[in-house]
């Protein structure tokens, strides 16, 4: 059966160490075990597809949720200038210190629903849940190059989400074909017009020695 609120709760304080706030929707505070990036969810799914490994992910509604080291989200803004990607509205976000996100479940379907029951469309769903009692945190990709464990760093981490959510506006942008304005696929294609956004060969200096 699913979890009540109260258990909620308790799975999140007992089994992972995580503090919680609230009760309806149960909280997950940010800035002190973890951080979260947060992106539009088609360019989340398509961001999975590129990094098979990350820290744990969760989706609520039409927002996708990365964890990752406490501390990230104020890495956030000078990694995408560094990047070259700081000119551009991509949507990319972080909550770290002081922060709150609805807490997911922890089985695959949301609180209170039964198995093959349609839950709200808004319920917080855990795509790559944290391993209870397996220590989450040294995984959490962190600011640096070269990720230790199944993570990668945070650096790459950014870079691929900031190249699909930069994807995912252009293609939500493109007329439809038989839309007044659209051209025929292949012409004048927007992804074609992308700007170069590699990483440059050496990190940060924010970064360098983490």
């Amino acid at each position: 059966m699913p979890l009540t609120t109260p258990g909620l709760a308790q799975w999140y304080e007992n089994e992972l160490g995580w503090p919680t706030t609230g009760s309806n929707p149960v909280e997950l505070l940010t800035g002190v075990r973890f951080d979260v990036l947060e992106l539009p969810a088609d360019a989340g799914f398509a961001l999975l597809r590129r990094v098979p490994r990350t820290g744990p992910v969760a989706v609520e509604g039409p927002r996708m949720r990365l964890w990752v080291a406490a501390g990230g989200a104020d890495e956030l803004p000078g990694l995408l200038d560094w990047l070259e990607w700081g000119d551009v509205p991509l949507d990319l976000t972080a909550i770290g210190a002081g922060g709150r996100i609805t807490a997911p479940c922890p089985s695959s379907r949301p609180l209170g629903t039964a198995r093959g029951e349609q839950g709200p469309q808004e319920a917080a769903v855990w795509l790559r849940p944290p391993e209870p009692g397996g220590g989450v945190e040294p995984m959490l990709p962190a600011a640096g190059f070269g990720g230790d464990g199944d993570a990668p760093d945070l650096v790459r981490l950014v870079g691929a989400a900031a190249t699909e959510c930069h994807r995912a506006r252009l293609l939500r942008a493109r007329p439809l074909p038989g839309q007044r304005g659209a051209r025929p696929t292949g012409e004048g294609d927007a992804i074609r017009r992308w700007p170069s956004r590699m990483p440059r060969a050496q990190s940060p200096g924010h970064a360098r020695g983490r």
